[in-house]
């Protein structure tokens, strides 16, 4: 029983130890979070259109909607567009004998 309390021991000095170290580094990284390089001597000002343009960007995900008129184009650059590359790189592999294509076995 008394090396099983020591283990115990050992193991909780050895986690406490680690979240008071966990604690000192987010204190340590949160200390300038949203501050970047700038500090409140500089006195910058906040660009409103900047703001508003990080804003969306954060909640692209929940305005994005496709209608008919954003179809098209989401079709040409999500299908159309990619496979043209990959049309012309497969083209160009096949004429110049490239051995990536000929060894694939799709020659």
């Amino acid at each position: 029983g008394n090396k099983n309390n020591d283990t115990m021991m050992n193991h909780l000095i050895a986690r406490t130890g680690l979240r008071a170290a966990t604690r000192t580094v987010h204190r340590t990284q949160r200390r300038k979070m949203g501050e970047g390089p700038f500090t409140d001597k500089m006195h910058v000002k906040k660009n409103k259109y900047v703001e508003e343009w990080n804003g969306r960007r954060e909640i692209t995900e929940k305005a994005f909607e496709v209608n008919p008129d954003s179809l098209p184009v989401i079709l040409l650059f999500c299908v159309v567009f990619p496979y043209g590359i990959y049309a012309l790189t497969r083209r160009e592999l096949i004429i110049k004998g490239d051995p990536r294509f000929k060894n694939s076995g799709l020659a």
